[in-house]
């Protein structure tokens, strides 16, 4: 950039300058023409000497960064034709207009920003060809066929120690399976420039290999967490179903089957799914037996989750299979329309049945002083089994369940939940929530006195006469102090008995001795 000064000294007898610009505040390029600096003379004389002082300098504010090499800054000299003694007429006088160039040698030492420093910078992974804005890495699971599509992009920041996004260090990228690279740069192995203070997106391609990628990405100063990106094969070998849901209402429910399913290397495949009623007698009750029905790929999970639609009430028997094409037919039609592997037959079974009762109960009998506890909450058909998912108005008469300990809550549960008289229960369980199929949940810290926490509750307007009943629930609070007496009254109850044995085995020997002197 080349910037006047109007504080800088001039010579004896130079002139002020009336009228000063600056063009630019980018980094200088050598492509580029630009007007800097626009000087005219006082002109309240006649022709004289005029001169200004002037810095010429390359700029690097706001975190910008030189490339090493020789910058030249031409600076262009044009006079002006006096027409008269008392002004400037008559235009420029390109004749005698003066070229002057400047070299600045921006040396590789001084070019190099600050080296890249792990607090502040980042290697972020996000599944798909763009990186979208995201702060945690993302499980990626994706067909292994080679293709110039990325399905994995990793945003590198690097920070320096200056906090800011200007470290210029080269990234050098690893995998073990696939490809990666950026801008047309792909291999397992790559070393890519840093240039951009908005990061660098390095893609992940698959090479027709399966398995689980490996991915390592370091400069001279910083490395970074590796990334995995998991290739599956083109089908899969294995297919084990499961059911999620045991009991389905009428209507769409989502997780209804799960699938585990696997390539011949044994990785997840996460391809195309679909389920559907083994014979049209099953579709009747859930499914159908001609139009399958597209599956959920839950990455987080590593498994399909599947829809299914209770059509009435029953057992249904279902089958979950790939499509090696993507049109859909009759499911006789299937082994011609591509299907390469069936999973096992599972049932599913839609139950109508309302509720006769209501049970509830705490998730185990003993517990610890302070311990988490789990109360559920679970609507009985008149057989006295779970029904289905639902939310169940007036399952309780007014007050809910009272208990006569004071407990402490964990969210979502509140204080005003045990009094509430609706409920909404679970259609799966999950052993990392402790959900039950069947069930509503209440999380609950048990006191820390020893003693029996009772729960107390009557069913309400929503059953039949016969079950608006008082039901009961009870668990154990073991005091501490107390259960350390018990041990150490047990304990003297040992040492005694132990001392009574002893004593008998002594006059034993002593009369065993008697009787060998004899």
């Amino acid at each position: 950039m080349l910037r006047g000064e109007d504080g800088f000294s001039r010579p004896s007898g130079a002139q002020t300058a009336s009228a000063l610009s600056t063009g630019f505040s980018t980094l200088p390029d050598a492509a580029a023409s630009r007007t800097f600096i626009q000087y005219a003379a006082d002109t309240s004389v006649a022709a004289s000497y005029s001169s200004a002082l002037y810095s010429v300098f390359l700029d690097t504010t706001g975190g910008g960064v030189l490339t090493a090499g020789t910058y030249t800054i031409s600076i262009i000299t044009t006079p002006f034709d006096l027409s008269s003694a008392t002004g400037i007429g008559g235009g420029a006088n390109v004749t005698n207009q003066k070229i002057t160039d400047v070299n600045i040698v921006v040396s590789a030492v001084a070019s190099a920003a600050l080296p890249a420093v792990a607090t502040g910078s980042t290697a972020i992974m996000n599944s798909g060809s763009s990186f979208v804005a995201t702060t945690l890495d993302s499980s990626v699971v994706a067909l292994g066929t080679a293709s110039t599509t990325a399905v994995a992009t990793i945003r590198v920041i690097l920070k320096n120690a200056a906090g800011a996004t200007a470290a210029r260090e080269s990234v050098t990228v690893t995998t073990s399976l696939g490809t990666v690279g950026s801008d047309g740069a792909f291999g397992r192995s790559v070393t890519l420039a840093y240039s951009s203070d908005s990061g660098l997106d390095i893609g992940v391609r698959p090479d027709g290999s399966a398995g689980v990628a490996t991915i390592n990405i370091s400069t001279p100063s910083v490395s970074f967490a590796a990334k995995t990106v998991t290739f599956y094969g083109s089908k899969p070998a294995t297919l084990v179903a499961s059911v999620a849901t045991p009991n389905l209402k009428l209507g769409s429910q989502t997780d209804v089957i799960r699938v585990t399913a696997k390539d011949a290397a044994g990785v997840n495949w996460a391809g195309a799914l679909y389920s559907y009623a083994s014979t049209a007698a099953d579709g009747l009750i859930a499914g159908s037996a001609t139009v399958p029905t597209l599956c959920t790929w839950d990455a987080a999970d590593g498994r399909h989750e599947c829809t299914v639609t209770g059509n009435a009430a029953g057992t249904a028997k279902m089958k979950v299979f790939n499509y090696a094409t993507a049109a859909l037919g009759a499911a006789a039609d299937l082994v011609t329309a591509g299907s390469t592997v069936t999973s096992n037959e599972v049932s599913v079974v839609v139950n109508t049945k309302t509720a006769a009762t209501v049970k509830i109960s705490f998730d185990k009998a003993t517990y610890a002083p302070n311990e988490r506890a789990r109360i559920y909450v679970t609507p009985l058909d008149s057989a006295g089994l779970p029904i289905a998912s639902a939310t169940f108005t007036n399952i309780f008469a007014s007050g809910g369940i009272s208990t006569n300990a004071g407990f402490t809550f964990s969210a979502p549960t509140v204080a005003d939940s045990l009094t509430a008289v609706s409920v909404t229960t679970a259609g799966n369980s999950s052993s990392a929530s402790g959900a039950v199929a069947g069930a509503a949940m209440y999380t609950v810290f048990m006191p820390a006195a020893g003693g029996t926490v009772t729960l107390t509750a009557t069913g309400g307007g929503a059953l039949p006469a016969a079950g608006q009943v008082a039901v009961t629930a009870t668990a154990a609070v073991t005091d501490s102090g107390a259960a350390a007496l018990a041990a150490v009254t047990a304990l003297a109850t040992t040492v005694a008995s132990l001392k009574t044995l002893i004593t008998t085995l002594t006059n034993l020997v002593l009369k065993i001795q008697k009787k060998v002197k004899a």
